[in-house]
């Protein structure tokens, strides 16, 4: 495994954080068989792995919802060791000699993205980054508002409406779902949520992201039947039974978990059919890195996700080639605002092995 630590500069604001952060620390992970190809994965910093590495040495490599299984006992007593099985999908559509989003069901080869941004701007240079996505092709972007700060995130909707108008779609994210470690702010009370939900309405906006805690369900359910809006959760799960109590209530619009942070490859499948089956949405969070992205890329073509696929981009502080650099070509939707599925076996990664040369290995 090696260790990356991608740093940013400028200082990225970001609205999920109440101390911002300068760097995002991730693992890239090689699985080597005996038989010589070798599958790449990436996604958390997977601190700590060493102590299950037996679990997996030795077993049959192909067997991939032998080890999807394994790591979600692993889960539940360590942390989210998931690149792995990233790392094993890559390995299997090598194998096969086809695209993982192949092995997934290759419903669709491509899909639409949208920007999403982690930054907290100004209304006007949100409205102009809003302008500049139009005319590179995007066709969506999505806004965080921090909690605190409800009434400047809304003027940076009205700004970026007023500035585009429906040229854009316009999702609004208030990252509610989860903490960053030693967050300790309360939760946006259930009149402040209300009242967010009614102005974005008012705004047009496709979802609201995250407007309460995780585990409120009835919450989610109370939201989406009293306003209309669009309201979407999931990116951070741990287990498939904390989706299955949100698909089972029908409380969101849209079912977001990370295949390299929450549920894995196989369990973000497994949800994003039983959502689409009840003819919800299923577009998955990815905010890791490139092959972060990849790997989601993989399992929400394979299903055939939508109604777009989130791509982390916010420049300055998150660029195509800040968010890629372990990547021998960044990822960049076409002049349609499509992102391809690599056309390569497995997930379609190729390592820029001089950049990755500049990391300490762990």
């Amino acid at each position: 495994m090696v260790r990356l630590l991608l740093p940013l500069d400028p200082p990225f604001e970001a609205a999920w954080d109440p101390v911002p952060r300068t760097s995002f620390e991730s693992t890239i992970v090689r699985v080597e068989t005996d038989e010589g190809p070798v599958g790449v994965g990436s996604g958390d910093t997977m601190d700590g792995f060493e102590r299950f590495e037996h679990l997996f040495v030795g077993e049959d490599a192909l067997d991939v919802e032998r080890h999807a299984r394994v790591l979600e006992t692993v889960t539940f007593h360590a942390g989210r060791y998931w690149p792995l099985e990233a790392a094993l999908w890559d390995l299997a559509g090598k194998a096969a000699g086809r695209p993982a989003a192949e092995l997934f069901g290759g419903v669709v080869d491509r899909l639409p993205v949208y920007a999403s941004c982690g930054e907290l701007k100004p209304p006007a240079e949100r409205a102009e980054y809003a302008q500049a996505l139009v005319e590179e092709g995007w066709r969506a972007l999505k806004v965080r508002i921090a909690p605190d700060r409800l009434d400047e995130g809304v003027a940076c909707v009205r700004a970026v409406r007023e500035a585009v108008g429906d040229a854009l779609d316009v999702m609004v994210d208030v990252n509610q779902g989860w903490r960053i470690a030693g967050d300790l702010r309360p939760p946006l009370e259930w009149a402040s949520v209300l009242r967010l939900a009614e102005e974005l309405r008012e705004l047009g906006v496709l979802w609201l992201e995250e407007p309460l805690p995780a585990d409120d369900v009835a919450g989610h359910a109370r939201l989406r039947a009293e306003t209309g809006i669009r309201v979407t959760g999931g990116e951070m799960a741990r287990t498939r039974a904390e989706l299955e109590r949100f698909l089972a209530a029908d409380a969101l619009d849209v079912y977001q978990p990370d295949a390299v942070l929450a549920v894995g490859l196989a369990g973000a499948r497994d949800v994003a059919r039983a959502a689409l089956e009840r003819s919800r949405w299923f577009t998955p969070h990815t905010w890791t890195n490139g092959i972060g992205v990849l790997a989601n890329l993989a399992v929400a073509a394979g299903v055939g996700a939508g109604p777009y696929l989130e791509l982390p981009y916010d420049p300055p502080g998150w660029t195509h080639e800040r968010r890629d650099f372990m990547l021998a070509r960044p990822l960049r939707p076409d002049a349609d605002g499509l992102l391809a599925v690599p056309a390569a076996p497995g997930l379609g990664v190729e390592l820029n092995e001089e950049a990755l040369r500049r990391f300490p290995a762990g």
